[in-house]
C-alpha cells in the first residue's frame, strides 16, 4: 500500500516584482522527496504574505480572493493525489501535477496517444517551424507503428512505459520484413519514431530513453549523377520522338538549375526575376523545406525556357511517373549505364555543374536550398574529397616540373 504523503506549499517569489511592486505566487508539490513548482498566475504585495499561515493578511476583498484561490488549488491537488492512489500503478509528483491540470499521467499515456499529442502540436506549427510535408510524414509514421502494434501484439495500443529495446528491434524487423522497406527508409522511419520518444520524455510522459542502447544504422547511399562526358552526350543527342526530346530537355534544364520535380512543374514567369547583377534568376519556394531559394538562370537552362515558353507555361507539362519512365527509354537509346530519375538531375547540378567547376560548397548548399550546410556536406563529402584529390594531383605535377 502507498503510505507516502503529499505536501502542498505556496511560495512567494520575492526576487521578482512587477511594476506595481507585486511578487508572483507559486505552488510547490512535494511527493516522495521530489518537487514540482509551478506558477498559479497570482501576484501579491510581499508585506501582506504570511508564510507560516500560508495566506494573505489582513482580511479584505483582494486578500480573501487570493486565499480562496489557494484553498481551491490545494483542494484540487489533494483530490488528484487521492484519485491516483486508488489506481494500481505507481505515480510520481509530475503525475499528480498533470492530474491536477486535467491531463493524463504518464502511466496512462500510450504510444499512439504520444503520436497524437506530437502531431496535434506540430500541426499548429505548419508554416512556422514545420511544413505540411514534414508533418504528414509523422502522420504516416503513426500509421506504420499502429500497424506494427496490431500485427505483432494483437492490440490497438501499448503503454509508453512498456517500451523497451526489444520493441524497437522488433519494429525495425517489421519494417524490413513485413513492409519491405529499404534500409534508408527504415533509418528515417526509426528516426521519426525516436522523435516521438524524445517528445514524450520532454513532456514528462516517459522517464528514460529506450533508444539509448539501440544503434540506428544509417544507410549511406552512393551519389549517382551524370559525369561531364555523359551530360554532354545527353545535351548533344537529338531525338526524333518529340516526347523523348521534351523529357531530355526538361532533364537538362534541371541539371543546370537543381530544381526538384514539383518546383520544375510549378515554374512560371513570376519566378524569373532580374537580380541586382542584371542577370536573370529563378526565385521560388522550395516545397520540401518551405524556404525561398534563388538560382542563377544559366544559359543552357535559359535556352530551354526560350524553346518551350508560351503565354501560359514556361516548360512542357508531364507527370513525374511518365517523366521517369521516358528517362529509362532515353538511357537505353543513348547507352548511359545509369538508372536516371528526375532527382539525378539535381545531383548532377550539385556535382558536375557546381562542385566540379570550383563553386564552394557553402554556395552549393544555398543553391540547393538545404536548410543546413551539414546536409550538403553529408551528401557530397566524397565528391568534394575527389575534387580536392584531383586538384592536389595537378599541383603535384606542377611542382615536379618546377623541380
Amino acid at each position: 500500500m502507498n503510505n507516502y504523503k503529499i505536501t502542498v506549499l505556496f511560495i512567494i517569489q520575492r526576487n521578482k516584482k512587477n511594476k506595481k511592486g507585486l511578487c508572483p505566487l507559486r505552488c510547490r508539490i512535494t511527493y516522495k522527496q521530489k518537487r514540482k513548482i509551478f506558477s498559479i498566475g497570482s501576484f501579491i504585495n510581499p508585506d501582506l504574505w504570511n508564510n507560516s499561515k500560508q495566506k494573505a493578511e489582513p482580511p479584505n476583498r483582494e486578500n480573501n480572493n487570493i486565499n480562496s484561490q489557494l484553498s481551491l488549488i490545494s483542494h484540487q491537488i489533494n483530490e488528484a493525489f487521492l484519485m491516483l492512489k486508488i489506481l494500481p500503478n505507481d505515480f510520481d509528483v509530475d503525475d499528480i501535477y498533470r492530474k491536477y491540470r486535467g491531463e493524463d499521467s504518464k502511466e496512462e499515456i500510450t504510444i499512439l496517444k504520444a503520436y497524437d499529442l506530437h502531431n496535434q502540436k506540430t500541426k499548429k506549427l505548419i508554416g512556422i517551424d514545420f511544413n505540411e510535408l514534414s508533418w504528414s510524414r509523422y502522420v504516416e509514421s503513426r500509421r506504420k507503428v499502429a500497424l506494427f502494434i496490431s500485427k505483432t501484439y494483437k492490440r490497438k495500443d501499448i503503454l509508453l512505459k512498456k517500451l523497451d529495446l526489444k520493441f524497437i528491434k522488433d519494429l525495425e524487423y517489421f519494417y524490413k520484413t513485413e513492409l519491405n522497406l529499404k534500409q534508408a527508409t527504415v533509418y528515417r522511419s526509426l528516426q521519426r519514431f525516436k522523435k516521438i520518444i524524445l517528445f514524450s520524455i520532454a513532456e514528462n510522459y516517459l522517464d528514460k530513453d529506450p533508444f539509448i542502447l539501440f544503434k540506428n544504422k544509417k544507410h549511406k547511399t552512393k551519389i549517382v549523377y551524370l559525369s561531364v562526358e555523359e551530360l554532354k552526350l545527353l545535351e548533344d543527342y537529338q531525338f526524333n520522338q518529340l516526347r523523348l526530346q521534351k523529357v531530355k530537355d526538361l532533364f537538362i534544364f534541371c541539371c543546370y538549375t537543381g530544381l526538384a520535380y514539383n518546383e520544375m512543374a510549378n515554374l512560371n514567369s513570376n519566378h524569373i526575376i532580374k537580380n541586382f547583377d542584371d542577370n536573370l534568376w529563378i526565385k521560388i519556394n522550395r516545397q520540401k523545406t518551405d524556404e525561398m531559394i534563388s538560382i542563377p538562370l544559366l544559359e543552357p537552362a535559359k535556352a530551354i525556357i526560350d524553346k518551350y515558353k508560351t503565354d501560359e507555361f514556361l516548360l512542357p507539362e508531364i507527370s513525374n511517373q511518365r517523366f521517369n519512365s521516358y528517362l529509362r527509354e532515353i538511357t537505353e537509346i543513348i547507352g548511359i549505364k545509369k538508372k536516371l530519375t528526375h532527382h539525378i538531375a539535381r545531383k548532377t547540378f550539385a556535382t558536375t555543374v557546381l562542385l566540379y567547376n570550383d563553386v564552394p560548397i557553402e554556395i552549393v548548399s544555398k543553391l540547393l536550398g538545404h536548410s543546413n550546410i551539414s546536409i550538403t556536406q553529408g551528401h557530397y563529402a566524397k565528391v568534394v574529397q575527389h575534387k580536392v584529390s584531383s586538384e592536389m594531383n595537378k599541383l603535384s605535377k606542377k611542382l615536379k616540373k618546377k623541380g
